[in-house]
């Protein structure tokens, strides 16, 4: 079941479809068929390359997402939380990088904040969630070892390392820290679907957003107007959350 979802969340990405437009269309253009529909196939396929490369609607689509959870700011109301759980957003697997270059850059933001939190909350463990998927190590030890590698003592760390995903996530940690008050650190975009779940699950956790990928701007520059692959980056992140929110909906996991 989770590989047919990774599979069916790539094939809809926004740049798979529009690649698979522009290609069709292509295609029963050289086979000179249906003239008139291939052109269509391949306007529609530029459009929608046009459509997620520029800086307005992705950060409009990652933006509603990313601005549900305001940044943690104010520890001191929440010192007394026992536990600070960090979900993993990817690694690689070569053991021949260091520990920091292992992750994507998804994991190292949320690794940071959780490690700032815990910087202020000396008393609280961090529990790093998430399995091995595509490599060889999991995500949990892959991000133990940064923060070991950062200066957290071994025995405020504990790895989670059999969550292939948000949902089995939930379920693992909540037989470790049980009705115990916990900060959640996942990236902003994946923040409200987390939230989602947990509480699914009966948890109540405390949202702490790391990595927020929109910024709001005070001034117009000539930069928006061209098109950038981060913008496609962001929209490949936000329908991909998006697919995952009614993913969980439709089987009653939120």
């Amino acid at each position: 079941m989770f590989l047919f979802k990774k599979t069916v969340g790539m094939l809809l990405s926004p740049l798979t479809v529009c690649i698979l437009f522009l290609v069709c269309g292509v295609f029963f253009l050289l086979l000179k068929k249906k003239e008139k529909m291939s052109k269509s196939i391949i306007v529609f396929g530029v459009i929608s390359l046009v459509f997620i490369s520029f800086n307005i609607f992705p950060d409009k689509i990652l933006g509603y997402l990313e601005h549900k959870y305001q940044p943690l700011i104010h520890i001191k109301l929440i010192s007394d939380a026992r536990w600070i759980v960090v979900l993993g957003g990817g690694c690689k697997g070569d053991l021949m990088l260091d520990p920091i270059s292992r992750l994507t850059s998804d994991s190292l933001f949320r690794v940071v904040e959780g490690i700032s939190i815990h910087n202020k909350i000396p008393e609280s463990k961090i529990i790093f969630s998430g399995g091995s998927v595509f490599s060889t190590i999991s995500e949990s030890e892959a991000m133990a070892d940064v923060a070991l590698a950062l200066g957290v003592n071994k025995d405020k760390i504990v790895e989670e390392s059999e969550g292939p995903d948000t949902e089995a996530q939930a379920l693992l940690i909540k037989k470790i820290v049980g009705n115990d008050k916990f900060i959640l650190v996942t990236s902003a975009f994946h923040m409200p679907r987390s939230m989602a779940v947990f509480n699914k699950a009966g948890m109540h956790p405390i949202a702490a957003p790391a990595g927020y990928l929109v910024k709001k701007r005070k001034n117009i520059n000539l930069l928006l107007f061209f098109p950038k692959s981060a913008e496609i980056k962001k929209m490949e992140l936000a329908v991909h959350e998006y697919l995952g929110l009614f993913w969980a909906k439709i089987r009653g996991r939120i």
